[in-house]
């Protein structure tokens, strides 16, 4: 293993580490934040624009994931139909209530918004549009990038019920290219996908003390097909990527 991918590794782990005790407190109110949910039979979705978005794909139809989980998936958000566009697109003002409105979000739900930078329009306006409907809004971001670049603008951190700082420098890369003043290795998908997946497997341990978690199975373990079956066809209704 080379110097820099074992600095890589090293850093991610530490950071980690790190994040096992300063999010045990958020987390936790986060993991009560969906049990509620999940208890009145609300859905949680999850949004971010970007490579956030792929918090959101991480979640969806998942094995030994919850059913009742809700990508916000739309391709001008993410990068597949255009990053360039993409970005201008989460920076625009106006252009997320009637994305969302799609899915049709409930009082009580949750929805999860995933934003490393956390002033763009879109993740700001998502959590905007989710609290005057009555949902909860769970913002994973780094508080200090957002400090950092604010100017002046109001940061996902000041809308959301439940902040997780990831605390993740500005710029997301972490390692420093010698003699190039260029950093690589970003880490706030690996971190984010951490905290979301930590976040489900509690309330899936607590929603089973009382056997009703809805989890499904990957498609090549026995019996997977008859109990994913019985999930989409409950979760459908709500999901439209089911």
């Amino acid at each position: 293993m080379s110097d820099i991918t074992d600095a890589y590794f090293s850093n991610l782990i530490e950071r980690l580490e790190e994040l096992k005790g300063t999010l045990a407190a958020p987390m936790a109110k986060a993991a009560a934040v969906i049990l509620e949910a999940a208890r009145g039979d609300k859905r949680v979705y999850v949004f971010g624009t970007g490579h956030s978005h792929m918090l959101a794909e991480e979640v969806h139809y998942r094995a030994g994931g919850l059913a009742f989980t809700v990508p916000v998936l739309v391709g001008s958000a993410m990068l597949h139909e255009g990053a360039v566009i993409s970005s201008v697109y989460e920076r625009t003002q106006g252009l997320v209530r009637p994305m969302l409105e799609r899915y049709g979000m409930q009082p009580g739900d949750v929805i999860i918004i995933a934003s490393n930078s956390g002033v763009n329009a879109a993740p700001v306006e998502a959590a905007d549009y989710a609290r005057e409907i009555g949902a909860k809004v769970i913002a994973i971001t780094s508080i200090a990038y957002s400090t950092a670049i604010a100017n002046g603008r109001r940061r996902l951190a000041d809308v959301a019920d439940v902040v997780l700082d990831n605390g993740l420098p500005p710029g997301d890369a972490v390692l420093d290219l010698e003699g190039t003043g260029l950093r690589v290795g970003p880490v706030s998908t690996a971190v984010g996908v951490t905290v979301i997946n930590a976040i489900c497997a509690e309330v899936a341990s607590q929603l089973s003390k009382s056997g009703d978690a809805p989890v499904y199975l990957s498609a090549n373990m026995p019996g997977a097909a008859e109990i994913n079956q019985k999930l989409v066809k409950k979760y459908r209704p709500r999901n439209p990527h089911l």
